[in-house]
């Protein structure tokens, strides 16, 4: 019996590690190796499991150690998709509460959509803060994925937002004059996020959602800035009813106020799910530590669903619907493909799905061919082409051709006379997905976590409207030289040796869509693209070499200017008088449209190539300020744009006729 009792007091402290060391959640969580303020707590990070003190024979307990070492591993490698290692960080002043650690799920999956932040649902009106550095960093600034100023869609990188940070251009003298992003306005910065006052002790960012609303979580991101680095490392949440009296969320097991882990970089978009949802109208985010030497600026998204008013205080939340029955979800690469097929087995006799070539990853370019001849030129019949998806995490254009695919095979069914009309009088080409890699890694991170550039890049890290030949400059140089168009013609620009030679950088995908180019005479064309609200036309580089933006025109600028203001005319979002602009820039002065190369410079575009090197006429639309929208926005952003869409390609019979 002793010898017993004497064999089990030898082995208890190696039970004891394989339990779990003193101090160690289940979670494997610990506190950052951060300076605290008193009565607040940082918020938590991944740590290695820790493994056991000494080796162990006895067979019980290399069974309970085996087993709980396998869960932290798992629940680690969790945890690690949400949270980096905190950096060193600056804490608030004492708080009149004492926090604990955040009792995180095990799985952090949405199970609200987003509130309207990114897309503008949410009104500037709606956000409130306890302090701002200046108008430029208000509250309407904390939006996610908003930008500095004058971003556009292709400014994802220091060298796009403007060419005095690129390595190949002099030296400038004053970025400030020469790079459009800096925002400089009455004086006034504007970069993409709120940021309270330095002095600011007890900052807050406020959303009211207007309704009873039931707050599930928050996605946040650092300060979108050429210039600083500011992000928030933690913060806490807080709700009202009345803006007055307010509540915490809290944690599970210790009953405290919880303190959420934001983000270790500026663009990286974090997700915190609440421990309990919250049913109320007003929700505030607190930040509790932030980037040493930085300052509390954030970007945010809030995940929330509209909660019945039993009181009927509040008017019923608009839903967000079509009229037509379409599959308004967002498609994989398999799920296109499936859909594709169904759209021609359902309209046989006017389409045909073919493909133009494969990405880099062997994923085939498909292409819906819509018409009442699939398959045949017709001689003076138009061939018109949409392409969507070049940029994979602008995912909005892919959905809107999936889903004009399926409305003009349904309305020509139906016997719609103007459908029945453009399939008779012309041959449709849908490309949803220029860029299949790229989207299936914008597809796996998800609607609210793609964050702006995440998908963009083809598998090789090319940017597809960076990668066409230049033929603006050869084409230029040849005017300055008095040789065009005796002896250089001013169309059907021939390729450049260097574009065709073996060891040229140049994607799969941007050699397939030259073939296509070459092989069917396209006359009209239009390149869907997201993150803002705008259709720009051609030229997109501008004359002047190193020129960061300058009025660039074609000699059928007016063909042009005509095109884009079709399509914005009749985009209802671009003609709401009531929206906000998505970052900065207001396009609805000008009529929502501009000159690519007045904008901002891209040397290498499809549409510059596209007119240059085929006589096709091609615009870049900016459909939407939310590059990736969630799923439940999609019939809205399909009514916004469907007449569009239609009366686009009607105007192959107003001017721009036949087939070259």
């Amino acid at each position: 019996m002793w010898g017993l009792l004497l064999f089990l007091a030898a082995f208890a402290p190696a039970v004891g590690v394989g339990l779990g060391a003193p101090g160690a959640s289940v979670l494997g969580l610990a506190p950052p190796a951060t300076t605290e303020a008193p009565g607040s707590t940082p918020a938590p990070r991944s740590s290695p499991a820790q493994p056991p003190a000494g080796k162990d024979n006895g067979t019980s307990e290399q069974y309970v150690r085996i087993r709980i070492i396998k869960k932290k591993k798992v629940i680690m490698k969790k945890r690690k998709k949400l949270t980096r290692p905190r950096p060193l960080v600056t804490t608030r002043p004492p708080v009149t509460t004492s926090p604990r650690a955040l009792d995180l799920p095990e799985e952090q999956e949405a199970d609200c959509p987003p509130l309207g932040l990114e897309s503008l649902r949410v009104s500037d009106s709606q956000l409130e803060a306890s302090s701002s550095q200046s108008f430029g960093l208000g509250p309407h600034r904390g939006r996610l994925n908003i930008q500095v100023s004058n971003p556009g869609s292709e400014h994802d990188n220091l060298e796009d937002l403007c060419p005095c940070f690129s390595p190949h251009c002099p030296p400038w003298p004053d970025p400030h004059v020469l790079c459009p992003q800096s925002g400089l306005e009455d004086d006034d910065l504007y970069d993409g996020a709120w940021c309270a006052e330095q002095q600011d002790t007890e900052p807050w960012l406020q959303v009211d959602a207007r309704h009873p609303t039931r707050f599930s979580g928050i996605i946040t991101q650092g300060r979108n800035s050429v210039w600083r680095y500011d992000w928030v490392t933690s913060y806490k949440v807080q709700f009202s009813n009345d803006s007055w009296t307010w509540w915490g969320s809290r944690n599970h097991s210790s009953g405290m106020d919880a303190v959420f882990p934001a983000n270790s970089d500026p663009e990286t978009p974090v997700l915190n799910l609440l421990p309990e949802p919250q049913v109320a109208r007003f929700i505030r985010l607190l930040p509790q530590t932030w980037l040493q030497g930085g300052a509390s600026c954030l970007r945010a998204e809030i995940l929330a669903c509209p909660v019945s008013d039993p009181n009927g205080l509040f008017p019923e939340v608009p839903a967000m619907v079509s009229s037509d029955p379409l599959d308004f979800r967002h498609h994989n690469y398999k799920a296109m493909r499936k859909l594709m097929k169904q759209v021609n087995e359902q309209c046989p006799n006017i389409t045909r799905v073919y493909s133009i070539g494969k990405s880099h990853q062997g994923l085939k370019l498909y292409v819906m061919e819509m018409s009442d001849q699939p398959g045949e030129h017709e001689l003076g019949e138009p061939e018109v082409r949409y392409v969507a998806g070049m940029h994979g995490n602008e995912a909005l254009g892919r959905e809107l051709l999936l889903l004009l695919m399926q409305f003009l095979c349904r309305e020509f069914l139906r016997g719609d006379p103007r459908v029945t009309r453009l399939l008779t009088e012309t041959r449709i080409h849908l490309l949803p997905s220029m860029n299949p890699d790229g989207y299936e890694t914008a597809f796996r991170r998800g609607s609210e976590l793609v964050g702006w550039a995440e998908g963009r890049w083809n598998q090789q890290g090319i940017d597809l409207n960076h990668n066409f030949a230049d033929l603006n400059t050869p084409l230029w140089e040849a005017e300055d030289d008095g040789l065009v168009p005796d002896s250089v013609p001013n169309h059907h620009l021939p390729l450049p040796t260097y574009y065709t030679l073996p060891n040229a950088t140049v994607a799969p995908e941007t050699r397939a869509v030259i073939e296509w180019m070459t092989r069917i005479p396209f006359v009209l064309s239009a390149n869907l693209h997201g993150g803002e609200l705008v259709v720009s036309y051609p030229f997109d580089m501008t004359r002047t070499p190193w020129a960061a933006r300058e009025l660039t025109p074609t000699p059928d600028d007016a063909v042009f200017r005509w095109l884009s203001t079709v399509y914005a005319g009749t985009n209802r979002a671009m003609q709401d008088p009531d929206r906000r602009p998505c970052h900065s820039q207001d396009f609805s002065l000008h009529g929502n449209v501009i000159n690519g190369a007045d904008w901002h410079t891209v040397p290498g575009s499809m549409n510059d190539f596209s007119y240059l090197h085929t006589n096709c006429f091609e615009v870049t639309v900016e459909l939407s300020c939310d590059k990736f929208p969630h799923e439940n926005e999609l019939p809205q952003e399909w009514e916004n744009n469907k007449d569009a869409l239609l009366t686009y390609l009607e105007q192959h019979g107003l001017g721009i006729t036949g087939a070259c």
